[in-house]
């Protein structure tokens, strides 16, 4: 299948996971479980959960403030896209975040939130940046990131090996599709961002080859014209 509801992404994959109900307005059983992550997506805590403007946002929180200079046109320039589409990025105390977790797309809300205790390195700053973003253009591709479905961007066999066998490795079978091709964005300067401008340009559907299902869909639900 090539779409899938945002619900269920949540259920499967390592980066979006399900909002926990066991906690009341705030309170929580715990932290660096699904609970907490579950509280911070529902913006109920916010304590240590801050909203990204520019690059500085983040690099002022670390000791090599210098380091991101590298960086900083791909990740403000990725800023302003994902701005222009309606997501919003967030860096967040680590408690809120179960064990391993560097990033999540929450596909409900539209916001990713980037863990504070991993964005100390450029590398891994831009890698997580990349994958989320990757994300939300995957969300764009199903025609608007207000709906409940997501696509695939690129057919499967066009993904690099490597990459979909790292996903493979990381991620359950049903959400191979979608984590091979973030894995490989997320390691590829500049795809991410290419594909947020087409998503803000409103051009996905000519900028990039459609998959077969993914037209179909797109054609059924008048996306675009059969």
């Amino acid at each position: 299948m090539i779409f899938i509801m945002k619900k269920i992404l949540l259920a499967l994959t390592l980066f979006a996971a399900p909002v926990s109900a066991d906690h009341v307005q705030g309170h929580i059983k715990g932290y660096n479980s699904m609970d907490s992550l579950g509280c911070m997506l529902l913006m109920e805590c916010t304590d240590g959960v801050e909203e990204v403007f520019s690059l500085l946002d983040i690099s002022s929180q670390y000791p090599n403030t210098e380091s991101f200079t590298p960086v900083a046109l791909e990740f403000n320039n990725m800023l302003a896209s994902l701005s222009q589409i309606g997501v919003r990025v967030f860096l967040a105390d680590d408690k809120y975040f179960p064990p391993g977790h560097r990033g999540v797309y929450h596909t409900v809300s539209n916001n990713f939130y980037l863990n504070k205790n991993y964005m100390g390195r450029p590398s891994t700053l831009m890698s997580v940046m990349r994958h989320e973003g990757w994300h939300v253009a995957q969300d764009c591709m199903a025609g608007s990131i207000e709906n409940n479905m997501i696509a695939i961007i690129h057919n499967e066999e066009d993904v690099p090996m490597l990459w979909r066998t790292m996903a493979e490795r990381t991620y359950p079978a049903s959400a191979v599709p979608w984590e091979a091709e973030a894995s490989w964005a997320g390691r590829t300067g500049g795809m991410t961002q290419k594909a947020l401008e087409s998503c803000a340009a409103g051009t996905m559907w000519t900028d990039y080859e459609l998959t077969p299902l993914t037209r179909e869909w797109l054609e059924e639900e008048g996306y675009i014209k059969k």
